[in-house]
């Protein structure tokens, strides 16, 4: 499998860990395990202690560790030059960030207010589009690049609100992308994962609702894990899905085909 994936001693970026419960970091240990080199971005010297706690935890070693604000242009920008001129060539990103006030997500959709809307669409979808313009110029080679969405994308889900729209943006935002970028060999996919207890998830307030619907409707009867959505992430990312760009690719027990 793993010379199948051909990705040990690919250089890919993984932005987004939270915790270990993070989809970012689920995808990061697999990325270790195929033999990748992970360079990680943070934003806050809080989410750094995290990332190095977490590595020493796991005996793993990150080539590369960037601070990275998605909401700044020039942080980005930076991120990446110092990631291209650290290893010449990333082969792959991993997009996984997103964030909306509180009160967004708790209140009616129709009271967000603007900067709460513009909030959250500047985190979680224009950050790619933002982060695929700075990776471009080093992924010489080609490769990936994935961010995480959900079916709130396509669907009214009871809380998640001006997030729902935001991943909608996303999603429009991935295929545009796949479309300008494949002249470079440049893959770009969105993995719309099943519900998983990460951080951000804990905003939703319907969400263990939500838990329980898909175990009662989905065709396996149960909800997905941390470790089943990095394994298709790392399949994306991977020379496996190299004919396949601009795709939303489903990891939820087939929630998503039920009416």
């Amino acid at each position: 499998m793993v010379d199948l994936l051909k990705l040990k001693d690919k250089n890919i970026v993984v932005m987004g860990v939270a915790n270990q419960r993070s989809l970012a970091w689920g995808v990061a240990k697999s990325l270790f395990a195929v033999g990748a080199n992970v360079i990680f971005t943070y934003r806050k010297e809080r989410s750094l202690a995290r990332i190095e706690k977490l590595l020493a935890d796991h005996d793993y070693e990150a080539k590369l560790i960037v601070q990275c604000d998605v909401n700044e242009d020039e942080s980005i920008h930076k991120a990446f030059n110092e990631i291209g001129e650290a290893v010449g060539t990333i082969h792959g990103v991993v997009h996984s960030l997103a964030f909306a006030h509180a009160e967004d997500l708790r209140g009616d959709f129709i009271d967000t207010s603007r900067s709460g809307y513009a909030f959250a669409q500047d985190t979680s979808a224009y950050s790619l589009v933002a982060t695929a313009k700075e990776a471009r110029p080093y992924m010489t080679d080609g490769g990936s690049i994935i961010t995480m969405s959900y079916l709130g994308a396509e669907r009214v889900l009871p809380g998640y609100n001006v997030m729902g729209v935001a991943k909608a943006a996303l999603e429009a935002s991935v295929k545009y992308l796949a479309s300008e970028l494949g002249q470079d060999n440049i893959r770009v996919n969105a993995i719309s994962a099943g519900a998983i207890r990460t951080l951000s998830a804990k905003g939703v307030p319907s969400f263990n609702t939500i838990l329980n619907q898909i175990e009662e409707k989905a065709p396996l009867k149960r909800n997905v894990s941390q470790e089943e959505v990095a394994d298709t992430s790392l399949a994306v990312l991977s020379d496996l899905f190299r004919g396949v760009t601009g795709e939303i690719v489903y990891v939820d027990g087939g929630y998503n085909i039920m009416g």
